[in-house]
């Protein structure tokens, strides 16, 4: 998630939540009987309770999809590591064999071929 996704869900959590505390004091200052008082905060308590389940719900699904996207960079970026791991592994090995010969052919030069003839013994 960014960074300017967490800060719209905060700042729709307040408004929400600063909405609904703005009308159960209005409720509670308004002249009408205690029972409808009562009744009306119970509506609003309910109407709190959906909102933040919505809510709830909203951002569960958010990071899920975050959780997800993430696993998702993580498994390609592990794929290409391995990709480059075995281009790197190919050509190191490519080069030492390549050095092996390049070694087995100056010794053939400085010692001719590599051959060494018996010395017949002196009688």
């Amino acid at each position: 998630m960014s960074d300017n996704g967490s800060e719209t869900g905060a700042f729709l959590a307040g408004f929400i939540i600063g909405g609904l505390v703005g009308a159960a004091a209005a409720l509670i200052m308004a002249p009408q009987s205690g029972e409808q008082t009562r009744a009306q905060i119970r509506e609003k308590g309910i109407e709190l309770r959906d909102r933040a389940e919505d809510l709830a719900e909203d951002t569960r699904k958010r990071a899920e999809e975050a959780a997800l996207d993430a696993r998702k960079r993580a498994e390609e970026i592990e794929r290409r590591a391995k990709e480059l791991y075995e281009e790197q592994r190919v050509k190191v090995t490519s080069a030492v064999e390549e050095g092996k010969k390049t070694a087995l052919r100056k010794k053939d030069e400085l010692f001719g071929g590599g051959k060494v003839e018996k010395a017949e013994p002196a009688a």
